[in-house]
């Protein structure tokens, strides 16, 4: 085998990847600011027990892990930002009222979440730290579509769940942690036989709460049926009331519900959702209500947020024009080099031909070209 082969799920980005995914990069981050967010950028790796800090098996076993030389301790690249940007909401910043923080980074996971998916997602992300209230999520929802749309991917579909109604249902169901799990794992992949077994020894209506669960997804009339078919608790209650309520102030997006949706991390604590495009394998973002995120980190405060990896989305995306650009010769000329400085200065791509390689196609198709008219230097269409 060739040295040169790169590991399972990592690849290069060339050039043109490259460029689409760093347009996408930069319209994300415009649309983060144009909302009041602020960047902020963790670092990679860090002390093992602060990156995985209250997110559960899931996340730990997606983190490579490894030796800190200075000091011995054990370290981790980080599999997800939202661990770290909570560790700063709650100690680097400790501020008394909202705060809304972006990101936009490399993240490292030791398998990929699907087939055909890289190792080594580009993780944009943004949260609001110490709002309660649905205002928040909605936000935090908004500005997820309209990061989306900035990338062209065509029509959206936002499906609603909430992590709420699954744990109020366990909670009185009488399962150790180990089975909880499993109820997750058989509730993600509907497979009714398999939750029928777990929830045999459960009371009735715990039971049938869970068993009704696989079949609540589709549209608005999910929600009617949802309070026909569960038990009447507060936690159940009132999450249908908030995800009626999410869905009622969504505008030119598709809204679909599916009650048993427990993807993603196990931080989540109340509303949560996934987005979809026509033609994308899986959702292009994910985010929710996490509200004890900070609490590890001896803050816990209101949070909710979301995340996308540029690359998928950069996949899904309508591929852009190439931006057009100048051709100019190579010269030691004065005014030659001014002319350059100049286009340059205003914006415009220059592109010098370097001797001998006149012939070159350039990879920016140019359509213009600086020449030499009457002693002065001008841009002409080629």
């Amino acid at each position: 085998m060739s040295a040169w082969v790169l590991p399972d799920h990592i690849a290069d980005v060339l050039p043109s990847e490259a460029r689409h995914i760093e347009e996408i990069r930069r319209d994300l981050l415009d649309m983060a600011r144009c909302y009041g967010y602020e960047l902020v950028m963790p670092p990679l790796l860090e002390h093992l027990e602060s990156l995985l800090s209250g997110t559960g098996e899931a996340l730990d076993l997606q983190t490579f892990k490894l030796v800190d030389q200075l000091s011995g301790r054990m370290m981790g690249l980080r599999a997800d930002s939202t661990p770290q940007v909570a560790r700063i909401d709650a100690h680097l910043l400790n501020r008394r009222g909202v705060t809304r923080l972006c990101y936009c980074g490399p993240v490292l996971h030791t398998r990929p979440a699907a087939p055909h998916a890289t190792r080594e997602p580009l993780q944009f992300g943004a949260e609001i730290y110490g709002h309660s209230g649905l205002e928040a999520d909605l936000e935090i929802l908004t500005l997820a579509l309209d990061a989306l749309k900035s990338a062209n991917v065509g029509t959206l579909t936002v499906d609603l769940a909430d992590a709420r109604i699954v744990e109020a249902l366990l909670a009185l169901s009488g399962l150790s942690a180990a089975q909880q799990v499993q109820v997750h794992a058989a509730l993600a992949a509907k497979d009714r036989s398999e939750l029928a077994t777990l929830v045999q020894h459960c009371p009735a209506a715990t039971a049938q709460g869970l068993l009704a669960l696989v079949d609540l997804y589709g549209d608005i009339a999910v929600l009617a049926q949802a309070r026909s078919a569960l038990p009447d608790l507060p936690g159940i209650r009132e999450a249908l009331a908030n995800l009626e309520w999410l869905a009622g102030h969504l505008d030119g997006v598709r809204v679909s519900f599916d009650l048993a949706d427990l993807r993603g991390y196990a931080y989540y604590t109340g509303a949560r959702f996934s987005v979809f495009a026509a033609g994308a394998s899986d959702a292009l973002a994910r985010g929710g209500r996490y509200d004890e995120v900070g609490s590890v980190f001896g803050r816990k405060r209101p949070a909710v947020g979301f995340s996308l990896d540029v690359k998928m989305l950069a996949g899904a995306a309508a591929v852009r024009p190439l931006r057009a650009a100048v051709r100019a010769p190579w010269g030691e000329a004065p005014a030659l080099r001014a002319a350059i400085a100049q286009l340059r200065q205003q914006g415009e791509t220059v592109v010098c031909v370097l001797p001998g390689h006149e012939s070159e196609v350039d990879e920016f198709q140019c359509d213009r070209e600086l020449v030499q008219t009457a002693g002065q230097w001008v841009v002409t269409a080629i």
